[in-house]
């Protein structure tokens, strides 16, 4: 069992993430805006841009594990703050990684498949990041830190998708969402990717943490597809009517922020680094139908407390 800390954990990935580690280790997560009731781990609300807020936290709960989830993920909301963005997504993991090697905390950090430009798809480690976006080029620029402050860090590369305590932080849920209201909706054809199922992902940065493992991984599904694909996937598991999935070469909407076209990502060195094969986008979709199947959408909305301003 290890004591581990997880910031942003009523997140999309650290909720799903803490729910996933909380049977096997001692876990607190921390919340900032979205508080959580009756969670099976621990919680305190902290502001992790108030620079003198975690290191009483850090000296009390004396984690053996970081694992930092927190991001301004929006893209056009980046766009529009890019000081807070770039707070953030590259000063708070540069100033956590510094707080983490003091002690000898091995720590986490969640970085994005975003720092690609999209041109050419499965990437891997070694390939020179492009960012197209404030959200990329700060998300890149704290991967960077973290690694400059602390090389036995653990960077990770992901695109995820789950079940939300909002219910409608995920790609997952917004096909779901539209999908069970019989609306039609747009897949995008010319946007690859290759996520995980944010619970698989939660198991198997665990297990890359259990296997002292440190540097830059991406860590995503071996198999990728479009996101139209992903649309009628979602409708085939949840027997909702797939031609309600539009392919879609171009979004209707205008974006503030620029969007990559294949950011779909090799495995190879997790692959081998793990010596086992991974989880894949379409094992996660099965995963996801069993969840709702079981009522866990439905005890995520319950964790929800009424949002803090």
């Amino acid at each position: 069992m290890a004591r581990i800390l997880i910031t942003g954990a009523s997140g999309l990935l650290g909720l799903n993430l803490a729910l996933e580690a909380a049977p096997q280790h001692e876990v607190l997560g921390l919340v900032h805006s979205h508080l959580l009731v009756d969670a099976p781990f621990a919680t305190r609300q902290i502001d992790l841009l108030d620079e003198a807020a975690l290191d009483p936290l850090l000296d009390e709960f004396k984690p053996e594990w970081l694992i930092h989830c927190v991001a301004l993920a929006n893209l056009d909301a980046c766009e529009a703050q890019p000081e807070l963005a770039q707070h953030l997504n590259a000063d708070l993991p540069a100033r956590l990684a510094q707080q983490a090697a003091q002690r000898g905390i091995r720590l986490l950090h969640i970085s994005t498949d975003a720092v690609f430009d999209g041109q050419k798809g499965n990437y891997a480690e070694d390939d020179a990041p492009h960012p197209l976006s404030i959200y990329a080029a700060t998300k890149l620029a704290g991967e960077e830190a973290v690694m400059a402050v602390d090389p036995d860090a653990l960077v990770a590369r992901v695109n995820f998708f789950g079940w939300s305590l909002a219910g409608s932080r995920s790609l997952a849920e917004f096909f779901y969402n539209k999908l069970s209201a019989g609306e039609s909706v747009p897949g995008l054809t010319h946007r690859w990717f290759s996520p995980l199922l944010a619970n698989d992902l939660g198991l198997l940065l665990m297990r890359m943490m259990e296997l002292e493992l440190a540097g830059l991984f991406h860590v995503a599904s071996p198999v990728s597809l479009s996101k139209y694909d992903f649309g009628v996937a979602i409708a085939e598991r949840f027997a909702f009517d797939p031609d309600l999935v539009m392919a879609t070469e171009s979004p209707s909407l205008a974006y503030a922020a620029p969007r990559a076209g294949n950011l779909t990502l090799n495995v190879d060195k997790l692959t081998a680094a793990r010596g086992a094969d991974l989880p894949d986008v379409h094992t996660g979709l099965n995963r996801l139908h069993a969840l709702h199947r079981e009522g866990y959408p439905d005890r995520l909305r319950a964790m929800a407390v009424e949002r803090v301003h």
